[in-house]
Formats: C-alpha cells, structure tokens, sequence
C-alpha cells in the first residue's frame, strides 16, 4: 500500500502548543522500522491551481504569500511562517496522490491530512487548505477530462470533531456524500450540515460507537444505492480514543481499530477505492494517538492486500 507523508516543513510554534506536529515524524519513523506491506513516499506540494478547485484565489495567495490577518492565523490556530504554507501545500499534495493510488490500487493513504475544518476561504482549528475537498475535485477533473461523467465521492468523516468546511464546500452538490460521526458537544461548535450527521454524547464507548457507525453507514449504502461511489475518503481520526485531551468520547484503542476494520471492509467489499487521512489525535500520552494510527494504517495495508486478491 502506498502511503504520502509531508511531515519536512515544521510549524513555529509556541511552547506548550496543543498541535502535536512531532506525531507526523514519529508515525513516519515508526512505520519505516517497521517494514511491511507499506510504501512510503514523500509529497509533492499542490499547486495553486488544484488548490483553487476549491478554494478563493485571495485565500490562497494569502497563504502562500504571508497576508493572512491577525485574526485569520488566530482561527487557524497557527502563526504564519513560510514553513507553515509549505506545509500545507504538502499536506494537500498527499492527499492528492493518496486518491491517485486509491484509484489504481484499491487502498492508499496520507500519514497526515484530513483537515475538514478548511473552508473555501478561510482555514480554522489547525486546518489551513482541506486536503480532502481539493482531491476530490481534482479526481472528478481528472475523471471528466478523460471523458468518463463525473467521478462520484464519498466522504466519511470519523474524526472526533464534525467536518463543517467539508459539509460547507459541497452543500448542495450531488456527486459528493459528507458523511460525519463526531461529538455532539464538540468543536465546532457551529456545525454545517452535512448529507449525513450523526452526533455522540460525551462518554461515548466502544459498543454504542460501533452500533451507531452500522447504522449510519447502512443509511449511506441505501441513500447512495442508486449512484455507488467510485472513490471515498476515510478521515481516520485517533481523537475519539478515550486518552485524548481534546476528544471527549472514551473508544480504547481495540474500538478504534474495529471501527477501522468494519469501515475498510465495508469499502472493499463493495470495490470503492479510499484514500485514508488520519485526521485528528491529541493524546495526553503521545505514544497512544501513534499506535492507534499505526492500527489504522496497518488494517488499511491488510486491506489494500486483499484488495489485490480481489477479496
């Protein structure tokens, strides 16, 4: 399975910063000692171009050219540094090729990404462009300029905190499902609508978790039985782990990688391609928010396998 890192361009930070940026290095370093069925590859930044399917051309040239307010690196949650845009065009750019190989390979992934608090023309809670929104419009026009119809895509979001730059971006467009699993009580506390909510009490464990994600995702199957997907993206959050400072639901570790199993199957048992992103993980102990990622990734390479035997 190939895997897209950009974890090169660090964030100037403060001390005591709630971001935890060193986890993208780590999870990268972690899975390179460890060998397997994972290919790991480093990201190509996007370009101005792909990032504009999405969003305004003043947002971006912010970005990337050091304008951005006060108040706009305040709601992102992060100072500006030329780093920082680099980061992020690089961030955008795994997603990117994740949903290429996802197309080609059955199973791919981002080691970063899942930024769906993104609006199109502004970021906020740590995310600065939305990885997932940008490489969706960049398949579907990839898709249509080789004369096929419009790609259809799934979204599903079971990061701790609802997608609603995500919801926001493709409010009213047909050819992408928003699907969100998340804390009720959470950040944002302003959410957008998605195709599909579904809101958990604080406290939130395993056995209601996974009984309300069967019945959400047979909800999705049927409302998308007439039009399947040809592509999801799976934002993979390790935030709803019962360790994370910013979570506030209680999964353990074993929770999560059954959440991961039942969706990753669920995909490859109807053949939709997914691009993973690991979204969200703030631990008190940075060690669990990795080995929940590294589970995710590992049951993602198990099925891209069987994927590949057509299994």
């Amino acid at each position: 399975m190939q895997a897209f890192h950009s974890d090169a361009h660090l964030l100037d930070l403060p001390e005591g910063h709630r971001f935890p940026q060193a986890k993208y290095r780590l999870l990268r370093e972690r899975l390179q000692a460890a060998p397997g069925l994972i290919r790991l590859q480093p990201a190509v930044a996007a370009a101005p171009g792909e990032l504009a399917l999405v969003h305004t051309p003043d947002y971006v040239e912010s970005v990337r050219n050091g304008r951005l307010t006060a108040a706009q690196q305040r709601e992102i949650g992060f100072p500006w540094s030329l780093s920082m845009a680099e980061r992020s065009l690089h961030s955008v750019g795994a997603t990117i090729m994740s949903a290429r190989a996802a197309l080609a390979e059955g199973v791919a992934a981002n080691l970063a990404g899942g930024t769906h608090h993104a609006y199109a023309d502004k970021g906020s809670g740590f995310c600065v462009f939305n990885d997932v929104a940008v490489a969706a419009r960049l398949m579907q026009a990839e898709s249509a300029a080789g004369q096929r119809s419009r790609l259809s895509v799934l979204v599903l979001d079971l990061d701790v905190h609802q997608g609603n730059g995500t919801a926001a971006i493709f409010r009213d467009d047909d050819s992408v499902f928003t699907f969100s699993m998340h804390g009720e009580k959470n950040f944002p506390f302003r959410k957008e609508p998605s195709d599909l909510d579904v809101d958990l009490p604080d406290g939130c464990t395993d056995a209601p978790y996974l009984a309300a994600l069967d019945r959400a995702l047979e909800q999705v199957w049927a409302r998308l039985a007439a039009e399947p997907p040809e592509l999801a993206f799976y934002l993979a959050g390790a935030d709803p782990h019962e360790g994370d400072r910013l979570g506030r639901l209680k999964l353990s570790t074993d929770g999560l990688r059954e959440r991961d199993r039942r969706v990753l199957r669920a995909l490859r048992d109807r053949r939709i391609p997914v691009s993973l992103a690991m979204a969200g993980g703030y631990g008190h102990d940075l060690n669990t928010t990795l080995q929940v990622q590294v589970n995710t990734l590992s049951e993602a390479a198990h099925s891209w396998q069987l994927w590949q035997q057509g299994r």
